[in-house]
Parts: structure tokens; sequence; C-alpha cells
């Protein structure tokens, strides 16, 4: 990594780790967890002390990546968020103040790629929902954070990263007393390998490595959010190194 680019993560997470602490410590455990929800949270021990690592996450609800971010421990993940959440009066400040980086859906945003990578080579933990919008159940999503995990140097280890149960959370608001029951689970990590494929990895081989991925993602969900990949007897690990 450049010099540059280097200075930019180190800027970057200099700048966004007191306002970080905020929101983890007060928002989310403060007045999320105690007033809003009532959250179970597994898996923790699969997240990765230090180094690059992709959470790689389902999209229900606007709120799921607030319930990942916050539950992500001990470590800030920096998360990629649509660029429409920016211009959002009251979302946008939240993704500001917390740091995420844009993406522009729809299209290949190389910018928003170049970021991931940079993020990654500095050894930062990131935050991706690869089906890249949000689904009561899981789509297949399209290649992006295949491609990315196998361009990173070092290779990051990619953590299956399920959020549910907040489907009711908005009307639940308004039940008094009532609070949801939310879960996160945080699967065992693997990193993403396909021998003799050399640095162009072609795109059969990434789709495949894209459904045995969310395949790991599913198995962590409860069946009415699997979608697609509902059947698990059809998941296979060929180019997945678990760690």
């Amino acid at each position: 990594m450049s010099q540059p680019a280097e200075s930019w993560v180190v800027r970057q997470r200099e700048t966004f780790q007191g306002r970080r602490h905020f929101m983890r410590d007060i928002l989310f455990d403060k007045v999320a967890c105690t007033l809003l929800w009532k959250l179970t949270v597994t898996g923790l021990e699969h997240i990765p002390a230090s180094g690059p690592a992709i959470l790689m996450m389902n999209h229900v609800t606007a709120v799921d990546p607030f319930a990942a971010l916050g539950s992500a421990r001990p470590r800030f993940a920096v998360p990629m968020s649509k660029i429409e959440n920016f211009w959002n009066p009251f979302v946008g400040i939240l993704v500001r103040s917390w740091g995420a980086y844009p993406v522009r859906r729809g299209e290949v945003d190389r910018e928003a790629l170049r970021t991931t990578l940079l993020l990654l080579e500095a050894g930062e933990l990131t935050l991706i929902a690869p089906e890249g919008t949000r689904s009561p159940a899981l789509i297949r999503p399209k290649d992006g954070l295949a491609y990315l995990a196998t361009r990173a140097n070092p290779a990051p280890v990619i953590v299956p990263t399920a959020v549910y149960n907040l489907e009711t959370w908005l009307r639940d608001l308004v039940t008094p007393w009532r609070r949801t029951h939310a879960c996160v689970s945080y699967g065992r990590g693997f990193r993403l390998h396909a021998e003799g494929e050399g640095r162009r990895i072609s795109r059969e081989t990434l789709s495949a490595m894209t459904d045995e991925m969310m395949y790991q993602l599913a198995a962590l969900l409860p069946e009415h959010n699997r979608g697609v990949y509902s059947d698990l007897d059809k998941a296979t690990t060929r180019y997945l190194e678990f760690v």
C-alpha cells in the first residue's frame, strides 16, 4: 500500500474512533439495546482480533447494519453503505459520523472497490452486504465480494454475519413495554482460495465462490430468511479455507 493511501486509512481510523465509541456505547448499548431491543449475540469469537476481515451480512431491515456494527466486539467495522444513505437528512448524519464509505449500486463502483481494498490492506474490519439491497430472504448477489476478497493482499477472513428478527421493530415501537428480540450471529470465518487459477480468476469460479459463501450465511439464518439458499444440502466448500 502506498504511503498516501496508508496515511488516509490512519487518518480515517483516528478521526472516527471517538465517534464510534459514543455511538456504540451510548446510542447502541444504552438506547437501542436497553429501550428498543432485547439483543442476543452469538459467535463473537469468530471475529478475528486483528488483520483484514469482512463481515458478510444479510440485509432485511434498515437497522440491520446498526445491529451488526454495534454488536461486533471488540473491533470497529467500517461499513460500505449505499450512497442514497448519505443524502438522507437523518441517516446521513449517522453513516458520516461512523465513517462509512459510499457505494453506487447498479454499476461497477471502482471508487468503492478501491476504498475497500485500501481498508483491507491496512488490516481493517469492514462490513458489506453482498446482496446490495434489502430482502426478507436471501437473494443471489453479484460477485463483488468474492472479487474483492480474491484481490486483497493479504487475503481477508470473511465472517458470515446473520442479522434477523428485526422485521417487527417499528411495529414494536408503538406497543407499550415491548422490545424486539433481535439476533446477530457470527459464523466461522474463512478465506477464499482458487488454486491453479492465477491472478485472474474466472467468472465461473467467482460465481461458485459467491454461492459457497452465501450458503455459510444461510446456515446461520432461520429457514424463512434463507431464500434461494434454503437447501443447505447443496452447500459446498471447495473454495473455502476455514480459519
